[in-house]
Protein backbone atom coordinates (compact mmCIF):
# COMPACT_ATOMS: atom_id res chain seq x y z
CA UNK A 1 0.00 0.00 0.00
CA UNK A 2 1.46 3.34 -1.02
CA UNK A 3 1.78 6.05 1.61
CA UNK A 4 -0.93 8.65 0.95
CA UNK A 5 -0.27 10.51 4.17
CA UNK A 6 0.73 13.69 2.38
CA UNK A 7 0.02 16.50 4.82
CA UNK A 8 -0.27 19.92 3.26
CA UNK A 9 1.04 22.76 5.36
CA UNK A 10 -0.45 26.24 5.50
CA UNK A 11 2.62 27.70 3.82
CA UNK A 12 1.79 29.69 0.69
CA UNK A 13 4.29 30.80 -1.89
CA UNK A 14 3.33 33.77 -3.95
CA UNK A 15 3.52 37.55 -4.24
CA UNK A 16 3.85 39.12 -0.83
CA UNK A 17 5.27 36.02 0.88
CA UNK A 18 8.50 37.29 2.38
CA UNK A 19 10.66 37.38 5.48
CA UNK A 20 9.21 40.68 6.72
CA UNK A 21 5.69 39.26 6.78
CA UNK A 22 6.98 36.21 8.65
CA UNK A 23 8.59 38.42 11.30
CA UNK A 24 5.18 39.83 12.17
CA UNK A 25 3.57 36.54 13.20
CA UNK A 26 1.87 36.23 16.58
CA UNK A 27 3.94 33.53 18.27
CA UNK A 28 1.22 32.68 20.79
CA UNK A 29 -1.36 32.29 18.04
CA UNK A 30 1.08 30.24 15.95
CA UNK A 31 1.73 27.93 18.91
CA UNK A 32 -1.99 27.53 19.66
CA UNK A 33 -2.72 26.65 16.01
CA UNK A 34 0.14 24.15 15.95
CA UNK A 35 -1.10 22.46 19.12
CA UNK A 36 -4.62 22.31 17.64
CA UNK A 37 -3.27 20.60 14.50
CA UNK A 38 -1.47 18.07 16.65
CA UNK A 39 -4.58 17.32 18.70
CA UNK A 40 -6.61 16.87 15.50
CA UNK A 41 -4.03 14.44 14.13
CA UNK A 42 -4.01 12.45 17.38
CA UNK A 43 -7.78 12.11 17.11
CA UNK A 44 -7.46 10.88 13.52
CA UNK A 45 -4.83 8.30 14.47
CA UNK A 46 -6.91 7.14 17.43
CA UNK A 47 -10.36 6.92 15.86
CA UNK A 48 -10.39 7.11 12.07
CA UNK A 49 -10.82 3.91 10.01
CA UNK A 50 -7.88 5.00 7.81
CA UNK A 51 -5.52 5.44 10.75
CA UNK A 52 -2.11 3.83 10.13
CA UNK A 53 -2.13 2.49 13.68
CA UNK A 54 -3.05 -1.22 13.45
CA UNK A 55 -6.52 -1.80 14.99
CA UNK A 56 -5.13 -4.14 17.63
CA UNK A 57 -2.76 -1.39 18.84
CA UNK A 58 -5.17 1.57 18.97
CA UNK A 59 -6.37 0.83 22.49
CA UNK A 60 -2.86 1.56 23.74
CA UNK A 61 -2.36 4.64 21.54
CA UNK A 62 -1.79 7.70 23.73
CA UNK A 63 -0.98 10.26 21.06
CA UNK A 64 1.97 11.04 18.85
CA UNK A 65 5.24 12.26 20.33
CA UNK A 66 6.45 15.73 19.37
CA UNK A 67 9.27 18.11 20.01
CA UNK A 68 8.09 21.26 21.78
CA UNK A 69 6.97 24.02 19.40
CA UNK A 70 9.98 26.17 18.55
CA UNK A 71 9.75 29.23 16.27
CA UNK A 72 13.50 28.96 15.56
CA UNK A 73 12.53 26.17 13.16
CA UNK A 74 10.04 28.30 11.25
CA UNK A 75 12.49 29.61 8.68
CA UNK A 76 12.34 31.68 5.51
CA UNK A 77 13.78 29.89 2.49
CA UNK A 78 14.97 31.41 -0.78
CA UNK A 79 13.81 29.53 -3.88
CA UNK A 80 15.83 28.44 -6.89
CA UNK A 81 13.24 27.14 -9.35
CA UNK A 82 14.24 24.56 -11.95
CA UNK A 83 12.61 25.32 -15.30
CA UNK A 84 13.60 21.94 -16.72
CA UNK A 85 13.37 19.73 -13.62
CA UNK A 86 15.37 16.53 -13.52
CA UNK A 87 13.78 13.19 -12.73
CA UNK A 88 14.74 11.83 -9.30
CA UNK A 89 14.16 8.15 -8.56
CA UNK A 90 13.37 7.71 -4.88
CA UNK A 91 13.78 4.33 -3.26
CA UNK A 92 10.84 3.19 -1.17
CA UNK A 93 10.56 1.18 2.02
CA UNK A 94 9.24 -1.79 -0.01
CA UNK A 95 12.24 -1.80 -2.36
CA UNK A 96 10.53 -0.08 -5.29
CA UNK A 97 11.33 3.24 -6.97
CA UNK A 98 9.09 6.29 -7.35
CA UNK A 99 9.65 8.99 -9.97
CA UNK A 100 9.64 12.62 -8.86
CA UNK A 101 10.73 15.87 -10.46
CA UNK A 102 13.21 18.11 -8.64
CA UNK A 103 11.15 21.27 -8.98
CA UNK A 104 13.08 23.67 -6.74
CA UNK A 105 15.94 24.06 -4.29
CA UNK A 106 15.25 25.83 -0.99
CA UNK A 107 18.09 27.59 0.84
CA UNK A 108 17.63 28.72 4.43
CA UNK A 109 19.50 29.77 7.56
CA UNK A 110 19.12 28.13 10.95
CA UNK A 111 19.67 30.65 13.75
CA UNK A 112 19.16 28.77 17.00
CA UNK A 113 18.84 29.98 20.56
CA UNK A 114 20.12 26.65 21.93
CA UNK A 115 23.85 27.10 22.52
CA UNK A 116 24.39 23.34 22.08
CA UNK A 117 23.18 23.51 18.45
CA UNK A 118 25.24 25.30 15.83
CA UNK A 119 23.76 27.77 13.37
CA UNK A 120 23.88 26.69 9.75
CA UNK A 121 22.93 27.47 6.17
CA UNK A 122 21.29 24.48 4.49
CA UNK A 123 19.54 23.41 1.31
CA UNK A 124 16.64 21.07 0.63
CA UNK A 125 15.24 19.98 -2.70
CA UNK A 126 11.47 20.24 -3.22
CA UNK A 127 9.85 17.67 -5.49
CA UNK A 128 6.66 17.12 -7.41
CA UNK A 129 5.22 14.02 -9.02
CA UNK A 130 5.21 13.95 -12.80
CA UNK A 131 1.42 14.08 -12.72
CA UNK A 132 0.18 17.54 -13.81
CA UNK A 133 -2.38 17.44 -10.99
CA UNK A 134 0.32 17.44 -8.34
CA UNK A 135 0.27 20.86 -6.67
CA UNK A 136 2.05 20.65 -3.32
CA UNK A 137 5.83 20.54 -3.09
CA UNK A 138 7.11 17.40 -1.36
CA UNK A 139 10.15 17.82 0.91
CA UNK A 140 11.37 14.53 2.42
CA UNK A 141 14.48 14.83 4.57
CA UNK A 142 16.80 13.19 7.06
CA UNK A 143 18.75 15.01 9.76
CA UNK A 144 20.91 14.12 12.74
CA UNK A 145 17.84 13.15 14.80
CA UNK A 146 16.93 10.44 12.23
CA UNK A 147 17.04 6.96 13.72
CA UNK A 148 17.52 8.37 17.22
CA UNK A 149 14.72 10.74 18.16
CA UNK A 150 12.83 10.52 14.86
CA UNK A 151 11.76 7.80 12.42
CA UNK A 152 14.69 6.03 10.78
CA UNK A 153 13.09 6.38 7.35
CA UNK A 154 13.15 10.18 7.54
CA UNK A 155 10.37 12.73 7.78
CA UNK A 156 8.23 14.67 5.32
CA UNK A 157 6.96 18.20 4.80
CA UNK A 158 4.41 19.44 2.27
CA UNK A 159 4.54 23.03 1.02
CA UNK A 160 1.45 24.37 -0.69
CA UNK A 161 1.80 27.13 -3.26
CA UNK A 162 -0.79 29.37 -4.90
CA UNK A 163 1.33 29.42 -8.08
CA UNK A 164 4.47 27.80 -9.47
CA UNK A 165 7.57 28.80 -7.56
CA UNK A 166 9.98 31.18 -9.24
CA UNK A 167 13.67 31.82 -8.58
CA UNK A 168 14.01 34.53 -5.94
CA UNK A 169 10.71 33.74 -4.20
CA UNK A 170 10.81 33.52 -0.44
CA UNK A 171 8.56 31.22 1.54
CA UNK A 172 8.19 29.96 5.06
CA UNK A 173 9.30 26.41 5.83
CA UNK A 174 8.07 25.29 9.24
CA UNK A 175 9.91 22.22 10.52
CA UNK A 176 7.46 22.09 13.41
CA UNK A 177 5.11 20.55 10.83
CA UNK A 178 7.57 17.79 9.85
CA UNK A 179 5.89 14.40 10.19
CA UNK A 180 6.65 10.70 10.03
CA UNK A 181 5.24 8.75 7.06
CA UNK A 182 2.64 6.04 7.67
CA UNK A 183 5.41 3.44 7.32
CA UNK A 184 6.60 4.45 10.77
CA UNK A 185 3.44 2.87 12.18
CA UNK A 186 2.72 -0.06 9.88
CA UNK A 187 4.72 -2.13 7.39
CA UNK A 188 1.65 -2.39 5.13
CA UNK A 189 2.53 1.01 3.64
CA UNK A 190 5.18 1.77 1.01
CA UNK A 191 6.86 5.14 1.47
CA UNK A 192 9.53 7.06 -0.47
CA UNK A 193 12.84 7.49 1.32
CA UNK A 194 14.58 10.89 1.32
CA UNK A 195 17.26 11.00 -1.39
CA UNK A 196 20.82 11.69 -0.26
CA UNK A 197 20.70 15.30 -1.43
CA UNK A 198 18.12 15.91 1.34
CA UNK A 199 20.21 14.46 4.16
CA UNK A 200 20.95 17.40 6.43
CA UNK A 201 24.18 17.49 8.42
CA UNK A 202 22.46 19.21 11.34
CA UNK A 203 19.87 18.18 13.91
CA UNK A 204 16.32 19.46 13.46
CA UNK A 205 14.66 18.89 16.85
CA UNK A 206 11.24 20.05 15.67
CA UNK A 207 8.07 18.34 14.49
CA UNK A 208 7.21 14.70 15.13
CA UNK A 209 9.40 12.44 17.20
CA UNK A 210 9.27 8.67 16.94
CA UNK A 211 10.20 6.13 19.57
Amino acid sequence: MSDTNREESDTKAGPGTDADADADIDIDQWRDELEAKRAEKDEFFDEHPQSPIPPEEREDFEGLDYFDPDPDYRVTATVEAHDDPEVVLMDTTAGREMRYLRAATLTFDLDRADADLEDATAELAAYQLESPNEEAYFVPFRDKTTGQQTYDGGRYMELAADRDLETGDELVVDFNLAYSPFCAFSETFDCPLPPEENWLDVAIPAGERHK
